[in-house]
């Protein structure tokens, strides 16, 4: 009598590659996947942003655009900061595979492991703001000639720029506060793209909010930081080249 012949031994994790790849081929891995993959991931991002912006977002959008306005804006925009910074992480630190997308996972923890960077240097960059914003807008009062609207507004665009910079910084590597600002100067002249490419975005970000409304922007805000993202990849580049071991 003929014996069984032995069952093929498996080898080990073969299983758990055979289904991955299984998994892999039902979920397709080509440019229409990866762009599903993409926007599915903005969305989240997205609504994640608002949930965690909410609470100034509704207030803002009541306010009427007045100078006086201004310092109440600045306390109201105290919860962007930390959103966007856990927005930059996320949208950083994705999982290639597209089988395993958890956004709003990695986006909270981003928001925990950014949150006192973030606030570190988003509170200096609304006070600095809120500051040059009272002094433009009052310049009679403050016995100011109408010449110092230039100088006034280059310190408020390179505030916004350092901020920027900062913000990617501080979002994506784990420096001191003081280096974090270190290099975000230092990348002002080192990447001059990056401080162009982000002079456009805070254009069309303006544009947008002075010729529709606050709430077009906000919907907007996924795609702005992952533009944000884009610009800033010279500097990250660098940044972990040449600043990390």
């Amino acid at each position: 009598m003929v014996g069984r012949a032995p069952a093929a031994r498996r080898r080990p994790g073969a299983g758990v590659v055979n289904d991955t790849a299984h998994t892999s081929r039902l979920f397709g891995d080509g440019p229409l996947s990866r762009g599903a993959a993409g926007i599915y991931i903005l969305l989240v991002v997205e609504l994640l942003l608002l949930l965690t912006t909410l609470p100034g977002l509704l207030p803002l959008l009541l306010l009427g655009r007045d100078p006086s306005n201004l310092p109440l804006v600045a306390v109201l925009l105290l919860p962007v900061g930390p959103a966007v910074s856990a927005a930059l992480y996320a949208l950083r630190h994705q999982r290639p595979d597209l089988t395993d997308l958890r956004p709003a996972a990695v986006f909270w923890r981003g928001y925990r492991t950014n949150l006192s960077g973030a606030l570190r240097v988003w509170v200096p960059a609304l006070l600095w703001l809120t500051v040059l914003g009272v002094n433009l807008a009052h310049l009679g009062p403050a016995g100011l000639s109408g010449w110092w609207v230039v100088p006034l507004a280059l310190i408020a665009v390179a505030v916004t720029l350092c901020a920027a910079n900062a913000l990617v910084i501080t979002s994506l590597f784990d420096f001191r506060s003081r280096d974090v600002l270190r290099l975000a100067v230092y990348f002002l002249v080192r990447t001059p793209g990056v401080a162009l490419g982000n002079v456009l975005l805070l254009a069309a970000a303006a544009g947008v909010t002075a010729v529709l409304s606050e709430a077009v922007l906000a919907l907007l805000a996924s795609i702005a930081v992952l533009a944000l993202l884009r610009v800033g990849d010279p500097m990250i580049r660098a940044t972990e080249k040449e600043f990390t071991a």
